[in-house]
């Protein structure tokens, strides 16, 4: 029997409209949005659908992704499609794990924006880097960094494509090392700091705190978490898994590969831009991959895929 995933997508799909037409066409998602804004007293809308300077910032990004990934599957649930399974990429996890009913969407929203600010104020700006590695063997780019400190693997998306992270002179030595062994593109990444390296520690730390006092409930079915790449049945594993997720390497390629094992055959990814299908590509072509970034591939995609249960 065929099973369905939906998977979100993390920071750097965030555009400016996103999201706009679940708003305006369905009350599900304008409460998501209105609930977000009533939470953060942020103004949700005009982050997320006017051009405005605060939407690429890591403290407001991850707010806004999780609640229009939320509205729009708000949406897509109530037009009758389910998913058997969640993911999602660094911040799409906390997507995952609310639509898989581990905690409420206004908590989603409120510990992201938490995480947020944690992960861009924890290392002072200029002190940490990332860097992607396109082309590249993952037990060549460790044996390149290994005898470097401060420099690790953030990010094993898709076959061929790695991201590097530490602190900023080491991801540079790293990335002139890569080269040198032959690796065709290192480039470094324009982020504000050294996401998902042991240098955010002590934000996963100060996370950990809030998830204490974040009401968690049963999970109605499974996700799979980034630090694992592992099914998670049980939520009382989810406190500690996101806590430590901050500092831990996204091990996306193994995540997915482990619902296809499972019999995933049809992934449906949630939110603007298409990172994760593309990543898919590289991962599997065998399996259905669908997009839903707007009120038009909603109901097309839903009509298809129940039309076809």
């Amino acid at each position: 029997m065929s099973k369905i995933a939906f998977v979100y997508p993390g920071q750097g799909a965030q555009k400016a409209g996103m999201g706009k037409d679940f708003y305006d066409n369905s009350e599900l998602a304008k409460d998501v949005y209105d609930k977000a804004t009533e939470a953060l007293q942020i103004d949700m809308k005009a982050l997320c659908f006017e051009e405005n300077d605060q939407l690429d910032l890591t403290e407001y990004t991850q707010a806004a992704m999780v609640t229009t990934c939320l509205a729009m599957t708000k949406v897509i649930e109530a037009k009758g499609l389910k998913p058997d399974v969640t993911a999602g990429l660094s911040l799409g996890e906390y997507c995952a794990v609310s639509v898989a009913g581990g905690m409420k969407e206004e908590d989603a929203i409120r510990l992201v924006r938490k995480r947020g600010i944690l992960m861009q104020n924890t290392v002072p700006a200029g002190e940490g880097a990332m860097a992607a590695v396109l082309g590249a063997e993952i037990s060549l780019i460790e044996n390149c960094i290994q005898d470097i400190d401060d420099v690790s693997i953030a990010n094993y998306n898709c076959p061929g494509q790695t991201v590097i992270t530490g602190r900023t002179e080491a991801v540079e030595q790293a990335v002139e090392a890569l080269k040198a062994a032959g690796v065709r593109r290192a480039v470094m990444l324009n982020v504000s700091g050294p996401f998902h390296s042991p240098m955010l520690v002590p934000a996963g730390e100060e996370l950990a705190k809030e998830l204490a006092k974040t009401e968690f409930a049963p999970l109605q079915i499974p996700y799979v978490t980034n630090v694992t790449a592992e099914y998670v049945t049980n939520i009382e594993e989810t406190r500690d898994l996101l806590a430590r997720q901050v500092s831990a390497p996204i091990r996306w390629q193994e995540s997915m590969e482990a619902m296809i094992a499972d019999g995933v055959d049809t992934f449906v990814e949630i939110g603007p831009g298409r990172t994760l299908a593309g990543f898919m590509r590289k991962i599997n072509r065998n399996v259905k991959m669908y997009n839903i970034g707007s009120w038009e591939e909603a109901e097309k995609v839903v009509s298809e895929l129940t039309a076809s249960v």
